[in-house]
């Protein structure tokens, strides 16, 4: 179900609220968190909320969008609530907010939040510089940022490690954790010698790249080169020297890796590019500071910044 509430306030649309909740008997029981979507009036909103509503599936939410329109406007805001089927396991505030509303989200959103839950603010396009002294920021538990929506997605990772605090995070490092778990589960396996260098071979603009090169650059502490690649989306290929021969994950097309090591039989390992749900799902199951990200911001400011053929 689908309401429409043109030209509104914050107030009329708590009230619209309890009236669902009290003739439907469920709306906003169960929820165990606000998901605070912050965007542009006319992005893609509603992918953002199918992924959202899938993600709600796992953690039952508050979806509140706050789409920031023309600040030429007129102050006014347009809202839409839905429940139901149009809302996964959740129910979904859309406020679209005009003039100098555009500006002040956080005194539309503020009053439909709920109560004793916490707070998860995710920017799905362009982020503030500094996420967590934004004030859309400052009053989350939680901010889930996205470098790869970024003008510039390399700069936008080294934007956020100047400006880290504890609570943020980003989906081009979630995308990683696959990658991650097949890179440990190979150092595990025999011989067990130390990795003298390393280097990762992704597209020029893949954020997802640059962090993972930093997180084997902090965990590894041995150079570590960052390559343009030549083939395939994203992340391509990385390579972990050692004494008996490299341990090499290759993935060319987006979708399937082998992992190549001495004294290994090759293995096909499915890495295909994770869903925007998918990595949602992920970010939203934990709100204590993620370290290793921390750590991984980190790791990229010890990347050589000239290089022949690296990327910066």
């Amino acid at each position: 179900m689908i309401i429409d509430l043109p030209s509104t306030t914050t107030s009329k649309v708590n009230q619209k609220l309890v009236e669902l909740r009290e003739r439907g008997g469920a709306v906003a029981l169960g929820r165990v968190l606000t998901l605070l979507i912050v965007t542009e009036d006319g992005a893609a909103i509603e992918d953002t909320v199918d992924a959202a509503n899938e993600a709600s599936r796992e953690h039952p939410s508050r979806i509140i969008v706050a789409a920031r329109g023309t600040k030429a406007a007129e102050p006014r805001i347009d809202a839409q609530i839905r429940v139901g089927g149009d809302a996964g396991a959740s129910e979904v505030l859309v406020l679209r907010l005009y003039g100098p509303l555009a500006d002040e989200a956080d005194t539309a959103v503020v009053p439909l939040l709920l109560p004793d839950a916490p707070i998860v603010t995710w920017w799905p396009g362009s982020a503030p510089a500094d996420p967590a002294r934004d004030p859309l920021g400052r009053i989350a538990q939680r901010r889930i940022t996205d470098a790869a929506a970024e003008r510039n997605p390399i700069e936008a990772v080294r934007s956020r490690a100047a400006s880290y605090a504890e609570g943020d995070t980003d989906l081009a490092w979630t995308r990683l954790t696959n990658w991650r778990a097949q890179l440990v589960a190979a150092l595990d396996l025999p011989p067990h010698e130390p990795v003298s260098a390393a280097s990762v071979t992704g597209d020029g603009n893949s954020p997802s790249t640059e962090l993972l090169a930093g997180w084997l650059a902090h965990y590894l502490r041995v150079p570590v080169r960052r390559e343009r690649a030549s083939e395939g989306p994203g992340i391509v290929s990385v390579s972990l020297e050692r004494a008996s021969g490299p341990v090499e994950l290759h993935r060319p097309d987006g979708k399937i890796g082998t992992l190549r090591q001495p004294g290994q039989p090759a293995r096909t390992i499915d890495l295909h590019r994770r869903s925007l749900s998918d990595v949602l799902v992920e970010e939203l199951r934990r709100l204590d500071p993620d370290e290793v990200y921390e750590r991984a911001l980190h790791g990229v400011s010890l990347l050589p910044e000239h290089q022949e053929g690296a990327t910066v």
